[in-house]
């Protein structure tokens, strides 16, 4: 029963992820993400149903358009597999729950915002500002057990989270002198919506010990310049993802050590 669950949730997963990749195709460039057929960005062919298959497509396809043979990003293969293996992992953790949709959305959102600042630089008001609307209300209305009791009414925790998240980011941001993007700063605020408080300070650390040790590596390699700038978005989504997920014990191990 299992099996066939994490089946269904990453087929699920494979459908919502190309959706995903439509919302990084379009909502840089400002185009509706609900109206308008997908299409060949170098020959301008609309794209037949056979060639919007997830994954499957591409394989059978050759990466390449069917009409001009023009290179299909890989990016699209990645995050339509990156979200179905998440959902499918994410049901065979939680099974069919709510935490399982949460955490899916969560995590879709999460993508989204990654593969956006990787590529553009960019963390849209498009994406943030939604998303942090609903950890509100899912904290209002679900409460998740990761949010905690320190405080009355998770709800608290959800704003006490946002709050602290987007002080932070602001000051580092206004210390940096433009070192961080403003994008970085919002999206903290949905970091602490998220996960709640106190545990938006694992993940803005979980963010940050991501992002100093690829950036050791890529100076290492030499891949980036000691003075090139480096997206930070993609570094506070795996951390905020690994809180979601892990936040309560890695607090738990951290105050154990104190």
């Amino acid at each position: 029963m299992d099996a066939l669950l994490a089946v269904i949730a990453g087929v699920l997963g494979f459908t919502v992820g190309s959706f995903l990749n439509v919302c990084i195709d379009r909502l840089p460039r400002h185009e509706s993400i609900v109206t308008g057929r997908s299409h060949c960005d170098s020959c301008g062919r609309q794209l037949a149903v056979q060639d919007l298959v997830p994954v499957l497509s591409y394989a059978v396809l050759g990466g390449r358009c069917r009409a001009c043979g023009a290179s299909i990003p890989r990016r699209i293969v990645a995050v339509e597999s990156a979200t179905g293996l998440t959902f499918a992992g994410l049901s065979l953790w939680y099974g069919a729950t709510l935490t399982f949709a949460l955490l899916a959305v969560y995590a879709a959102v999460l993508i989204v915002v990654f593969v956006i600042d990787l590529e553009h630089g960019l963390i849209l008001n498009a994406v943030v500002v939604p998303a942090l609307v609903f950890a509100l209300v899912v904290a209002a209305t679900v409460a998740p057990a990761w949010l905690g009791d320190l405080f009355p009414h998770r709800v608290l925790s959800a704003a006490a989270g946002a709050a602290t998240g987007f002080a932070l980011l602001f000051l580092v941001a206004l210390l940096a002198r433009g070192g961080m993007g403003w994008g970085d700063v919002k999206f903290a605020a949905f970091m602490g919506a998220a996960t709640g408080f106190p545990l938006v300070f694992v993940a803005l650390f979980c963010g940050i010990i991501i992002g100093g040790a690829a950036g050791v590596v890529l100076l290492a390699t030499r891949k980036k310049e000691r003075k090139q700038a480096m997206p930070f978005g993609p570094f506070l989504t795996l951390g905020t993802m690994a809180t979601l997920l892990w936040g309560p014990q890695m607090l738990a191990w951290y105050v154990g050590l104190m």
